[in-house]
């Protein structure tokens, strides 16, 4: 991702009035993970989508991709790189989290339907460190981490992810496309923690913060 990136951070005066509220109101990583947090998920009932920022406004929901399109566009008004990681998975479906940087630490942003997968606090030293954060709540009996890529959605795609009144399908296309490193995790530790998600989900309680310490230890105390 080279420095000289040509932005196209729109003015605030294109923005309409419900975006400039969530600019306004989310100038950190932090609020704009409480602000996912809110919004409903979006289970695409009714059709398959992939919003622009100006979509997830206007729709008051958003799902893992939208949710990071939609905390880049916010974050970019505050001065932060478009960057988006890509995390592979050998059943085909990725996750995708926001990442940024503060005082030399990688952190994310991120919204999904797993407890687990939500942003990270700005702590770890390297990327690979903050990827490998993610490795034992992707289980779940199909998804395993393989591969990561990282990437500038500036550079990544010409479509106009930020304001774009259509879905923005290129971006998912260009993510699928683009480099990963290959991953190697643990097989013996990744069947210990798929043995204990199932025997918890078998019990059928509650995902609260207690469950997920009993499930994780003390990762959880990184998670957003």
């Amino acid at each position: 991702m080279g420095a000289t990136t040509r932005r196209r951070t729109p003015p605030l005066e294109r923005l309409t009035p419900r975006e400039r509220a969530v600019v306004r109101t989310c100038p950190t990583p932090e609020r704009v993970q409480r602000w996912l947090r809110q919004l409903p998920y979006n289970w695409e009932t009714r059709r398959p989508t992939l919003r622009s920022f100006r979509g997830v406004v206007r729709a008051g929901q958003a799902h893992c991709l939208e949710a990071v399109l939609a905390a880049a566009a916010v974050l970019d008004q505050h001065g932060y790189p478009p960057w988006v990681l890509d995390l592979e998975s050998e059943d085909g479906l990725d996750h995708v989290v926001f990442v940024f940087r503060k005082d030399g630490r990688w952190g994310a942003v991120a919204k999904s339907r797993d407890a687990g997968l939500h942003g990270r606090r700005p702590v770890f030293r390297t990327l690979r460190d903050l990827v490998y954060s993610y490795v034992d709540p992707y289980v779940d009996g199909s998804g395993r981490i393989v591969g990561y890529g990282l990437a500038d959605l500036d550079e990544l795609v010409r479509v106009d992810w930020r304001l774009s009144e259509d879905d923005v399908w290129e971006v998912e296309r260009a993510l699928l496309r683009m480099p990963h490193k290959r991953l190697h995790t643990s097989d013996r530790r990744h069947r210990e923690v798929l043995e204990r998600y199932l025997r918890w989900k078998e019990r059928g309680g509650p995902l609260d913060r207690r469950a997920l310490r009993e499930l994780y230890g003390s990762a959880v105390d990184a998670w957003w």
